[in-house]
């Protein structure tokens, strides 16, 4: 099965700083090949791998230190306690959609496709991109356009979707592309549709709930000095893994003891966020917007 190159490959080794010994954790497998460095890297250790897309366990490594664990990595701290493998030494996530995942027309995640507007990174979740379109309130539809799309125009989109569909359901993409194709501004109609897409593939898997509840298990997880790091591709997500790794909340604000001293759970090695050179990017369009952060528990 045919994935793209791992982004940030080089740095996010480096990142996880590697204990030969060590356990560790893939918590985004795919095409495997962040798992694959890493057990280039591995003597004794240990690695497992989550991945909740059917299409990824095809990729799963024939090793004795590797376990694939075909779940969300909602349960990560429940799956490496039943494996008796707490605490470990790092933690990689690379977010947000696999190239192979946008390459598959029939998923519906790419606006370059005609296809059912699906959405679903676990196809046996029952809702669905089209789904939402067709039977989320006109107010649900605004709340996830201007909060996960980040789209300006907001109301006058969720206007169009409601009162489209009532003439005729919205599946495919084509049918979406037609219902609003009166509030895309000229000149910007494939960011417009890629911000569209976003907000509904967010709303589908509920992604940034779902990342916040692996950032509070990562704190669990990890032992002191074990390393986290995590590659974002918008700037939700980058946010949540921004503020969590500088002050262990997601609101951004630090917590101080009697005297003044900050009280934070991570020490960041990265201030700023690495991102990809520019070779990485004419090689791998899918690195284009990724920003890496790493941290260590203290």
């Amino acid at each position: 099965m045919e994935y793209h190159n791992p982004v940030l490959l080089k740095e996010c080794i480096e990142g996880l700083n590697i204990n030969p010994k060590g356990i560790y954790v893939d918590v985004t497998f795919g095409g495997g090949g962040h798992s694959r460095e890493i057990l280039k890297h591995l003597t004794t250790g240990k690695l497992y791998a989550f991945d909740q897309d059917e299409d990824a366990v095809k990729n799963k490594i024939d090793d004795e230190r590797f376990v694939l664990i075909r779940q969300n990595f909602r349960y990560l701290k429940n799956f490496l306690k039943m494996y008796n493998a707490l605490p470990v030494d790092g933690l990689l996530a690379d977010l947000g959609v696999s190239s192979h995942q946008f390459d598959q027309a029939d998923r519906g995640f790419s606006t370059r496709f005609e296809a059912k507007l699906d959405m679903r990174m676990d196809r046996n979740d029952k809702l669905t991109a089209a789904d939402v379109l067709n039977t989320y309130s006109e107010e649900d539809l605004k709340r996830i356009f201007k909060l996960y799309g980040e789209i300006d125009n907001a109301g006058r989109l969720a206007y169009a979707v409601f009162h489209a569909r009532k003439e005729k359901q919205i599946e495919t993409v084509n049918d979406l592309k037609i219902a609003i194709e009166k509030c895309v501004r000229r000149g910007r109609e494939n960011q417009y549709f890629a911000q569209v897409f976003q907000a509904l593939r967010i709303e589908v898997n509920k992604e940034l709930d779902v990342l916040q509840e692996l950032l509070t298990q990562s704190l669990e997880v990890l032992k002191p000095g074990g390393r986290l790091v995590v590659i974002a591709y918008h700037s939700l997500e980058d946010r949540l893994v921004k503020n969590i790794m500088r002050s262990g909340k997601f609101e951004g604000e630090i917590d101080k003891d009697f005297f003044g001293n900050q009280l934070t759970p991570f020490k960041q090695i990265t201030r700023k966020p690495i991102v990809p050179t520019e070779k990485e990017n004419e090689e791998n369009s899918r690195a284009r917007s990724a920003k890496l952060r790493i941290a260590e528990k203290k």
